[in-house]
């Protein structure tokens, strides 16, 4: 994992966290059937991260450039609120949330791997990039996850956001009682 200096601080403000789709969700892989129907796999992992995220009290909020039923029904199965597809501003649609949200850019934060993603990753407080996400956006983020997109990177981030605000351990513990 690689960490600018002042990523924890940053972590611990935020309120609204955003997440890309293909690449971090996924592993950005497109898989099509012969009907042309998309399939897309998700990482169980990562959806218990973005639940203890929301339990917490962070705001999740899904921002793809893509449409997908898939993407639709994950969001639903994990209790996400705020999911926009087909985006071709991300940064706009995140600032339009802050807003109506009462949230400052500065608490909320997002996680992209592809150079379409720069301008929301730049505009908010926080930043992420998976491991094998483009090269010159790792370059311009707070933070590089140790995984890959769609194999553990949103749960890496979910439990580092968590421990910056003192909420991880207590979380954990609570799957050790009796």
């Amino acid at each position: 994992m690689m960490l600018r200096p002042d990523t924890r601080e940053r972590a611990s403000q935020l309120r609204l966290m955003g997440f890309d789709v293909d690449g971090v969700l996924t592993n950005g892989d497109l898989y099509f059937t012969p009907a042309g129907d998309e399939i897309k796999v998700f990482s169980s992992l990562d959806g218990h991260g973005l639940k203890m995220l929301q339990d917490c009290g962070v705001e999740v909020v899904i921002i793809t450039g893509r449409k997908s039923g898939m993407v639709e029904r994950r969001v639903e199965n994990l209790g996400i609120r705020h999911l926009f597809q087909g985006v071709k501003d991300k940064r706009a649609v995140m600032a339009g949330l802050c807003r109506d949200l009462g949230i400052q850019t500065r608490e909320a934060g997002y996680i992209g791997d592809d150079v379409v993603d720069l301008p929301v990753l730049l505009s908010c407080g926080f930043s992420a990039t998976v491991a094998d996400g483009h090269d010159y956006v790792k370059q311009h983020v707070h933070m590089v996850t140790s995984r890959g997109g769609g194999r553990g990177a949103v749960r890496e981030v979910c439990d580092f956001i968590l421990d910056a605000q003192g909420k991880l351990t207590p979380m954990l513990e609570n799957y050790l009682l009796p």
